[in-house]
């Protein structure tokens, strides 16, 4: 079975035609439960997402923010395991046809083992995975492996990453380059950070590969100002703390989701 690798390149190539930037959603599997998080994906989607990044839920997050931790922290005590991250990531691309992306530290594929992981995520429609703890000197074993399954494996460059190791890790990676843009954690800023359009123009130097912009995206606002420079805009964190506003109430979540997605697919659509 292959991987959906060939339909993240077509869905960001289309958006470029379109002369506007991909909106890329992020949400935990399990999260407020696996069923609760197919469907929340599912509203954004509807709402306006064209690229899905499912979290594997880690019991150590280091680059997540208070409000992602909290979430991975439901979906660890509702007993979410991979096999619930892998049946998310096959029924969001069943319902919605999307491109849909695992978003994982290494550990947990690492003791999987990565030619299992790698062949269950393509047999399940994924398009790649996101692997932001992962040196690219120590990512041979997955990159084989995601290669031969057509999987993308996407890199994460930061502000501080000089310019020879960007093309060092753009060289490696495929699909798109995630652009963190800030030092530190993920979650809502009031600016996105004028390091962003810096760090993309540096990266856009070494590869053709699109380049898309996260950490602190939260609104429709930010989403323009980030697709005026960036192939794509990646909000995790604001679709969270939707769910977690409205806890308790499903109807009222996927609702609130829904109306986020549209509200930055409307930034992303560049204004000339």
């Amino acid at each position: 079975m292959t991987g959906n690798l060939d339909l993240l390149s077509t869905t960001l190539a289309a958006t470029r035609a379109e002369r506007r930037a991909a909106l890329i959603g992020y949400l935990p599997a399990g999260f407020p439960t696996v069923d609760g998080g197919i469907r929340a994906a599912v509203a954004m989607v509807e709402g306006g997402c064209d690229v899905i990044e499912i979290g594997l839920p880690h019991s150590d997050p280091v680059l997540d923010g208070p409000v992602i931790q909290t979430a991975d922290d439901i979906a660890l005590r509702g007993g979410v395991r991979i096999e619930g991250v892998l049946r998310t990531v096959r029924e969001v691309h069943a319902a919605t046809g999307a491109p849909v992306l695992c978003m994982t530290y290494w550990n947990p594929v690492d003791r999987y083992g990565a030619e299992r992981f790698a062949a269950e995520l393509a047999a399940a429609g994924g398009a790649g995975c996101i692997l932001p703890d992962l040196p690219v000197e120590e990512s041979e074993v997955w990159r084989k492996a995601a290669q031969q399954h057509g999987l993308a494996t996407v890199f994460v460059v930061a502000p501080s990453s000089r310019d020879d190791r960007l093309a060092t890790i753009t060289a490696a990676g495929s699909g798109f380059v995630y652009a963190a843009s800030l030092m530190g954690v993920t979650g809502t800023r009031e600016s996105v950070g004028r390091e962003a359009a810096g760090l993309v123009r540096r990266t856009r130097a070494t590869t053709e590969l699109p380049v898309c912009v996260g950490l602190g995206v939260s609104n429709a606002g930010q989403a323009a100002e980030v697709a005026a420079f960036a192939d794509g805009v990646i909000v995790g964190t604001a679709f969270v703390k939707e769910l977690l506003a409205h806890e308790g109430d499903e109807t009222a979540g996927l609702t609130a989701v829904r109306g986020l997605a549209a509200g930055l697919a409307a930034g992303v659509r560049r204004r000339d």
